[in-house]
């Protein structure tokens, strides 16, 4: 019996050894000629469990100090090359905690980490500097879930594992009016770089989903985004003031928009003055009652440089809605959206200048954003109740945008474009494009 046993003991060991060397292991390259952004995992020098922590997943044991202790670990140990902590299978209830730089968070096949309901248990922290206050009350916001700020060379991977928010007695505050603060998301990285986000299932988010903000060299790869239609502002990804930023090949089906591209909200985001720039989205398939995909419309740092391509969407609210307001400042400029199919939407494309509210009475109304540059082209849309509007600010009309290629179709018919304070080009769309897109100079830059 005891021989037997240590051959069992000794089998367990080497099990363990082999998972842990194959976590250690870079992944497999993509198919040879495949478009995709640069997401190798690298080889971490040490590898610990969240179990070795006092760590328990069984759903009911919290393992908030579990977590804590391990990231302390790793940033203690400043091993060569960083560390991965591996969260086995089972379901590992705790409230936020921080991430470290040089880390791996790699979730098992069958782990999920899963907020606690517990609302006092989650601490406040300061508003964004962009924001000037909590995005819904004013004053602090609740941490995130998993967080990080000030980070470098941090990957959140494994085996499709899940990061589970719990949102619904958040979702019920906000419905109640109940809210002391802001709602926490999911994911927040603040001021971060070298980001990779692969192969992790995000679901019922209190507030945003992934939230990477002053972040740069972002990656968010193979991920699966999951809220109810009817969940409050749980928006897929939200890169915000981010740049070089890249979102493929992901599945999101939320509350709000699947993914909205930001940068500050009003006097502070335009104080605060970084953009959003470098942005990179592409095959995308999902659903929910709002966009698509989004910019805005906290725009007030500015968005640019964004390319968009290959997308699938069923049942949306919006296709595409690129969105700002007077008093946001800012600007909107050199935004392409290509290959998008949409199958049921009230709406296939807004790109509006009166959409969203104000942090506070403080707010500049006469700082009127600047949208130049958007470039939609190769729409097939079927089952869409209203073809759009494009609908500028009379004293800052928007320019330069072009429909190209656009084609919507409805059960009897489809609504018309609706325009106002916009100048472009329109060529091949279906139904017939409005007026301010056919009779203007700039149709060159919609041929070219």
């Amino acid at each position: 019996m005891v021989a037997s046993l240590r051959l069992s003991l000794a089998a367990a060991a080497a099990a363990a050894l082999a998972v842990a060397v194959a976590l250690l292991l870079p992944p497999l390259a993509a198919a040879q000629g495949e478009t995709t952004c640069p997401a190798d995992v690298p080889r971490r020098g040490a590898w610990i469990s969240v179990a070795s922590f006092g760590g328990v997943g069984d759903g009911r044991a919290l393992n908030t100090a579990a977590f804590a202790r391990a990231v302390a670990r790793i940033e203690r140990r400043r091993a060569r090359g960083g560390a991965l902590l591996y969260v086995p299978a089972g379901v590992w209830l705790t409230g936020p905690f921080n991430l470290t730089s040089h880390m791996t968070l790699f979730l098992a096949r069958g782990a999920v980490i899963r907020a606690t309901q517990d609302t006092s248990s989650w601490p406040l922290i300061d508003p964004l500097p962009s924001y000037g206050r909590g995005r819904e009350l004013p004053g602090g916001r609740y941490m995130s879930l998993i967080h990080g700020d000030g980070l470098q060379d941090v990957f959140i991977t494994g085996e499709n594992g899940t990061i589970d928010g719990q949102g619904s007695v958040w979702w019920d505050m906000w419905r109640k009016r109940t809210l002391p603060f802001t709602r926490p998301h999911l994911l927040e990285l603040i001021s971060s770089t070298d980001v990779i986000i692969s192969n992790v299932v995000f679901q019922d988010s209190p507030f945003w989903n992934i939230h990477p903000v002053y972040c740069s060299n972002v990656v968010i790869t193979n991920v699966t985004v999951l809220a109810p239609h009817d969940s409050p502002n749980t928006d897929g990804i939200d890169p915000d003031s981010s740049s070089n930023v890249c979102i493929e090949d992901s599945y999101i089906s939320t509350g709000d928009d699947l993914i909205s591209i930001k940068s500050g909200w009003d006097e502070y985001g335009i104080a605060f003055g970084r953009p959003s720039s470098g942005i990179t989205i592409r095959r995308i398939t999902g659903s929910g009652p709002f966009a698509g995909f989004a910019v805005g419309s906290e725009t007030s740092g500015g968005v640019e440089n964004v390319h968009v391509e290959h997308l699938n969407f069923f049942g949306m609210g919006v296709g595409i809605h690129v969105k700002t307001n007077s008093g946001r400042g800012g600007f909107i400029r050199n935004i392409t959206v290509s290959e998008v199919t949409l199958n049921g939407a009230r709406y296939g494309l807004r790109i509006a200048g009166d959409v969203g509210g104000h942090p506070d009475a403080s707010y500049d109304p006469s700082k009127l954003p600047v949208v130049d540059g958007v470039t939609i082209k190769n729409v097939w849309g079927q089952n869409i109740r209203q073809a759009g509007l494009v609908r500028g600010i009379r004293d800052s009309v928007f320019s330069r945008i072009c429909l190209s290629n656009v084609k919507l179709y409805g059960g009897d018919s489809v609504g018309p474009w609706k325009c106002r304070a916009v100048s472009g080009g329109a060529l091949d769309v279906q139904p017939s494009p409005c007026a301010e897109l056919t009779s203007t100079s700039e149709m060159s830059f919609c041929t070219n």
